[in-house]
């Protein structure tokens, strides 16, 4: 069981990624005492939001970090890091190939950096995306491959930086389990959604994900306890809450009754051999 000798880092992209994604762990973990960190690569810089969410910021950036800063206090995180990069936007979009757009970096620049903070912080536990970065969002895939490739830098002694090497115990890639996707498929339609035109800006494709989508689950954390704060949370990221899925509506009342309470994860060091599905990210730490 996780206690308050241990630390926790999780890698994401965008201020909301660590709430509308693995919010729920992040906050059972911080009550049971662990230091959970964030790491953000980046301010949320092309997100859209209406132009009253703006008032009294001077940049999307800064209302943003302003969101994220309100849910790590809610989630009860340790710390937040930025890692300075620019947001890629969505696949195509003109905003990928920004001279300091995430996904334009080479992996081995921002593995550096993560890996800096790995032996800086010295998490027993690192989490991230999985290889598609959930939904395929271009930022999402860079902090796979750049955390993939951190986990195992930070333990290796040649890399030089001006500290210790230190290796984590434990590498987990959160993941959208399968039967959820084919149900949103299944299930928008009824509603007069098209599930090839999901989220705030009909930009991903549900059904492409559910072919691409299928890793395997190692871990099942049961945050129903602290439910209550992923919600706060997600509350705080009031620009990014338009469209998709409506927050009190039909569709929204059914995902939360089939996921709602429970975060998936897929263990990819150590490689798994069998074994009963974890409960705890720390078992064996």
């Amino acid at each position: 069981m996780a206690n308050d000798t241990f630390t926790l880092l999780s890698v994401l992209a965008h201020p909301d990624d660590e709430s509308f994604g693995m919010g729920g762990t992040l906050a059972l973990y911080a009550q049971r005492g662990v230091s959970v960190h964030l790491a953000c690569a980046t301010r949320g810089e092309v997100g859209s939001m209406d132009e009253d969410c703006l008032e009294g910021f001077k940049s999307i950036a800064e209302r943003r970090e302003s969101e994220l800063r309100c849910a790590a206090g809610v989630l009860g995180l340790k710390g937040v890091h930025f890692l300075g990069y620019r947001d890629s936007g969505m696949p195509g979009s003109a905003d990928n190939s920004h001279p300091n757009a995430l996904a334009a970096q080479p992996i081995e620049t921002v593995a550096a950096k993560v890996a800096h903070l790995i032996r800086e912080l010295r998490p027993e536990v690192v989490l991230t995306f999985d290889p598609i970065g959930g939904y395929k969002h271009p930022d999402h895939i860079a902090c796979h491959q750049a955390t993939v490739r951190a986990f195992h830098l930070a333990g290796d002694a040649s890399f030089s930086d001006d500290l210790p090497p230190f290796q984590p115990k434990k590498l987990y890639f959160h993941v959208i389990p399968k039967g959820l996707l084919k149900f949103g498929v299944a299930v928008l339609p009824l509603f007069g959604r098209d599930p090839h035109k999901f989220g705030r800006n009909g930009d991903i494709d549900l059904v492409d994900l559910v072919r691409d989508g299928n890793f395997p689950i190692h871990a099942t954390i049961n945050y129903r306890s602290v439910l209550d704060k992923k919600n706060d949370a997600s509350a705080c990221h009031e620009s990014q809450l338009g469209g998709g899925v409506p927050r009190n509506g039909p569709i929204s009342w059914i995902m939360r009754q089939i996921g709602g309470g429970t975060d998936q994860f897929m263990r990819a060091y150590p490689v798994p051999n069998g074994g009963k599905r974890e409960r705890d990210l720390f078992t064996g730490v």
